[in-house]
């Protein structure tokens, strides 16, 4: 296999690629080298900096150059014994319109430079263009690819198979299920500078999830031109395994300093939140005074850094089954990263479906936002799908979620029981405990200790959104399931009055009674007695 993945969280894995030059792994940056303006030296980039693999224009290469890469051997000729991968000059017509080569001749050229890593000469989409225009890109990069097959002569170097449509979605799924048939190693989402240009990170997840969902999961998906690290996590969150960026060299180029969290000009700071060993050892007024050649040295080194410590963050995160707290955590440091976040909602059941079932650690939940992430869709499908109460029970026992977890492990939930086991005992299996908890909705009693319904913790107090989810959650229950009684042990403290009057409503439509007792935070005395009362004068109304 070409790709393995090793592990996984949400739609990202932490894979290996293998190459014929080495095995490199994914989440991956490669840093664009330009041989004739390039900042710091290929080989520092891998022996310094820790990136395994770059890549390089083969269009700019072969009019600038030459045959001389394809003489010396494109890694000797860049100084680099990684892995290189080139593009095929799809971006310059792009930017202006046509370039001096054909598909085979880009396709024999990056052959003959000895490349790891190959692009066709896709037709790329662009932004704001016609959909007749869209169409004729999408259709002419599939014939490209198409001729491919004819065309390559070696079986060593690993093809990108693009996928184009830009703004039309139908389009970039149409170009995706038809590029998946075609033995393409690696896929590419085209065209999607444009977008993150302008901060439409919301659109981007619209064109990623359009390609994801249409591309074989197996084979590692590229990201052309996302090259800033504070929208890295939402990337590869969506499953993307590669990227590529000249931002590190061209923002050095415009005195900017790259975070994980943003971009600031040189001139703004007064201290490098960074520890880098560039910035460790300067200050922002110092590195105004250097030459300019000097200063932009710098800051591509330190740009370098931020990249490389962004991915390994990542990498940690996905390991450690935590990328969706760190994937909020970056969400939170731009609103358009915000926003796209909160779009995963459309795309929370394929998300879902490919998500690990387990993990290593629990989850924090903080806000309505960790409603879509997939512990909770799983649990809200699966309590549905998947569920039934058992015949013989005819009263709902709803009781709050407590501080202790697994909940019936709780002393709360401990007085509840043995007051069920000793005054009923003879009608024990009429009556059935579930929690209401944030931000699951329903746990069965006999549920609360399968991951990761008590291997969380939960910020309160609860927001609006999720208190409402909780209810909404808890009367879809009531609706899909046969009993005729619903008791509500009421808490207004963490609830107010949401729960209680989602589920009378529910009741009520479904013709059953709703009964309910308010209870505070831990059980006393007074409150099992009037529970006992209550469940004695329910059960004497059975049937």
């Amino acid at each position: 296999m070409t790709f393995e993945v090793k592990e996984r969280d949400l739609l990202a894995r932490i894979g290996r690629l293998k190459t014929k030059s080495g095995t490199v792994e994914t989440p991956l940056l490669f840093p664009v080298i330009n041989p004739a303006v390039q900042p710091v030296p290929p080989r520092r980039i891998r022996e310094e900096f820790g990136f395994d693999a770059l890549i390089t224009n083969a269009y700019i290469l072969k009019k600038r150059f030459q045959n001389q890469p394809a003489e010396k051997g494109l890694h000797k000729f860049l100084g680099f014994d990684g892995v290189i991968m080139t593009d095929s000059g799809a971006y310059q017509i792009l930017v202006y319109g046509d370039i001096e080569t054909t598909p085979e001749e880009i396709v024999n050229y990056q052959e003959q430079t000895d490349t790891d890593i190959a692009t066709i000469l896709d037709l790329p989409t662009g932004w704001r263009v016609s959909r007749r225009y869209a169409e004729h890109t999408v259709n002419e990069t599939l014939k490209r690819a198409k001729q491919l097959l004819k065309t390559k002569i070696r079986d060593d170097i690993l093809w990108v198979g693009p996928v184009q449509g830009g703004q039309y979605l139908d389009l970039i799924a149409k170009s995706a299920a038809e590029m998946r048939k075609l033995p393409f190693q690696i896929h590419a989402l085209g065209s999607p500078t444009a977008v993150m240009e302008q901060y439409r990170f919301d659109v981007l997840v619209d064109m990623i999830m359009a390609a994801k969902m249409n591309l074989p999961l197996e084979r590692p998906l590229h990201l052309f031109g996302a090259g800033h690290p504070f929208m890295f996590a939402l990337a590869v969150a969506l499953g993307c395994d590669l990227f590529d960026s000249a931002a590190y060299a061209i923002y050095a180029r415009e005195n900017r300093y790259m975070t994980e969290y943003g971009t600031s000009r040189l001139k703004e700071l007064e201290y490098f939140p960074c520890m880098c060993p560039r910035c460790s050892k300067a200050n922002p007024k110092e590195v105004l005074e250097m030459p300019k050649e000097d200063r932009e040295a710098f800051l591509a080194e330190h740009n370098l850094y931020a990249c490389l410590s962004e991915l390994r963050r990542i990498k940690q995160a996905i390991k450690n089954g935590r990328l969706w707290e760190h994937l909020e955590l970056r969400a939170h440091g731009h609103p358009a990263l915000l926003q796209a976040l909160k779009r995963l909602k459309n795309y929370e059941d394929f998300i879902e479906k490919h998500s690990p079932t387990t993990k290593k650690s629990g989850i924090f939940f903080f806000n309505s936002i960790g409603l879509i992430r997939p512990e909770v869709v799983r649990h809200r499908k699966r309590l549905s799908e998947r569920y039934t109460p058992s015949p013989e029970v005819k009263i709902l026992l709803l009781i709050p979620q407590t501080q202790t977890k697994p909940y019936h492990k709780s002393k709360e939930f401990k007085e509840v029981a043995k007051l069920l086991r000793t005054r009923f005992k003879n009608r024990l299996n009429e009556v059935h405990a579930c929690f209401y908890v944030a931000p699951f909705g329903i746990v069965p009693t006999e549920l609360d200790e399968v991951y990761p319904l008590s291997q969380h913790e939960t910020a309160l107090p609860l927001d609006r959104e999720t208190i409402e989810y909780v209810a909404t959650q808890t009367a879809d229950y009531i609706n899909h399931t046969n009993y005729n009684t619903v008791l509500l042990l009421h808490s207004p403290e963490n609830w107010n009055n949401t729960v209680l009057n989602i589920c009378r409503k529910a009741c009520l439509r479904k013709n059953i009674k709703f009964k309910y007792l308010n209870a505070k935070q831990k059980q006393n005395k007074p409150m099992l007695n009037r529970l006992e009362k209550v469940l004695r004068r329910i059960l004497s109304e059975q049937p």
